[in-house]
């Protein structure tokens, strides 16, 4: 039921039968809601914007006004709002749409006339004023206890590149490199990240050798799967699978507290040899010896959620960040025309996801950070981010 009710309608009943005709006798009233949209208007404000100049050093100075999202006048003097600009920031990077069919919506549903190239040029001025914010979410990223990495295709004026994307419970940031080597990883996290690091297989993440590292069993269990429906009478899967199901049978006993820290620590050890028993007879089928070998790689990160409460068996938090980044690709060409959309891209998305983490709302965000004078790191991100700027 809903919380408030801005109208209320009487509605008597008729006073003779549609069916017989006979006259009704009202016997009690019952209550319906209906949630709908208001008419929008677009808010014009004008700004009388009082200029004037130094006796001193002779520079032009002018007034500004809280709600003001820039200082220009002249040609320049009609902008968007921040409001109408964070709208379409969501519409775009969080959910793909394009900007011609934003600027349909805003002229359809809003009254609100505006060209795609000119919303543009406001998502662009949106990422630089929330430049200092990317930067301070990057730092916090590379110094926390837990991060997990991926990684995705993306283009650049039509050449293929990388989206990488670091989460924690927290934060989400989004990088687009051109590659996807140990070197675009270190650009956010530092080649001397010392924190947990839930990853997925790629080679690459394996570098940062101060890390302590979680590969991802979801990713090995699919493939045990994929094994299984390829070579059915082949038994190497399998085991793993059952040795890999343990193990988060263990962790979920911890959670529950069923177990003490001892009992899982004395169930790892065994898990440890359950494992190398399995791996040291693979079969003679060349796809089991491959991944009897890759596992044999990651054997020091596969247990590792079982000593540090605080890393996840899988990096689901990795993929599921990376979702909307996937539909935006679809949608809008596989990714960027320019390298200056590439940055708006990674700046916008990763205000948008990590405001979302934070159950912020990110239309707050955003218009706070466009009314700045000058660029700030978020005060809702960082509340004490004035001793910052």
């Amino acid at each position: 039921m809903p919380p408030i009710v801005h109208e209320t309608h009487d509605v008597p009943v008729p006073p003779t039968c549609p069916t017989c005709g006979d006259a009704v006798r009202e016997t009690h009233v019952a209550a319906q809601y209906q949630e709908d949209l208001p008419p929008v208007e677009p808010i014009v404000r004008r700004f009388d914007v009082h200029v004037g100049q130094c006796p001193g050093c002779h520079r032009r100075v002018q007034g500004r006004h809280p709600l003001q999202t820039s200082d220009a006048l002249g040609a320049a003097a009609v902008q968007l709002g921040p409001c109408a600009i964070a709208l379409a920031v969501m519409l775009n990077k969080q959910f793909g749409l394009s900007f011609g069919k934003i600027a349909t919506l805003f002229r359809a549903r809003f009254a609100l006339h505006v060209t795609p190239s000119a919303l543009v040029r406001a998502l662009h001025r949106a990422a630089a004023h929330g430049q200092p914010t990317y930067a301070a979410l990057c730092e916090t990223v590379r110094t926390s206890p837990v991060v997990v990495p991926d990684e995705t295709g993306w283009k650049v004026k039509g050449l293929l590149h990388w989206l990488w994307v670091f989460a924690t419970a927290t934060t989400t940031v989004y990088c687009i490199r051109a590659g996807r080597g140990f070197r675009d990883a270190a650009s956010v996290l530092g080649a001397d990240f010392a924190g947990g690091l839930g990853r997925d297989g790629w080679a690459p993440y394996r570098q940062f050798t101060e890390a302590f590292h979680q590969t991802c069993l979801g990713h090995l269990l699919r493939r045990c799967r994929t094994l299984q429906r390829d070579h059915p009478r082949a038994r190497f899967p399998a085991r793993i699978a059952r040795v890999l199901h343990h193990a988060l049978v263990v962790r979920d006993r911890r959670a529950a507290g069923t177990i003490s820290a001892h009992g899982v620590d004395v169930a790892r050890g065994h898990l440890f040899n359950q494992l190398l028993d399995v791996l040291a007879d693979p079969g003679m089928i060349p796809e089991m010896q491959r991944f009897a070998r890759h596992l044999t790689v990651e054997l020091p990160a596969l247990f590792s959620f079982l000593v540090d409460p605080a890393l996840d068996a899988t990096n689901w938090r990795a993929e599921q960040a990376l979702r909307p980044a996937v539909i935006t690709r679809k949608v809008c060409g596989g990714g960027n025309r320019s390298r200056r959309g590439a940055d708006t891209q990674q700046v916008l998305a990763t205000i948008l996801r990590t405001a979302h983490q934070r159950g912020l709302d990110s239309t707050d965000v955003l218009t706070t950070l466009l009314r700045a004078p000058a660029p700030i790191i978020s005060p809702h991100f960082y509340p004490t981010s004035a001793s910052l700027n």
